[in-house]
């Protein structure tokens, strides 16, 4: 199992992109957080609003993940950080597995 981090600047952008992951299967869930975002851009310091998602799925989905992000993700630059998960709870892992095909 693996979580993938990243964030958008919206909720439309968000959910848009967590929708589509889900049906294609590519991730059995996300969890979405508003947060504020204090960042280097462009040579200064910006701060805004940020939700914050966090997206669960099998380590073989990873490139996937990571491509249809690249290609779909409204931020030109996103983060797209990979968490490798050493340790879940079996029942859990069982159904992530069996979601994500």
């Amino acid at each position: 199992m693996v979580m993938v981090y990243t964030t958008f600047p919206d909720w439309e952008s968000a959910r848009r992109i967590v929708r589509a992951l889900l049906e294609k299967r590519l991730i059995a869930c996300a969890n979405l957080r508003e947060h504020e975002a204090h960042y280097w851009w462009e040579g200064k310091i910006e701060e805004d609003r940020e939700v914050g998602a966090l997206l669960k799925t099998k380590i073989d989905n990873w490139k996937a993940v990571k491509q249809f992000l690249k290609e779909n993700h409204p931020y030109s630059t996103p983060a797209i950080i990979r968490i490798d998960v050493d340790r879940v709870n079996d029942e859990y892992l069982k159904w992530l597995l069996d979601v994500t095909g």
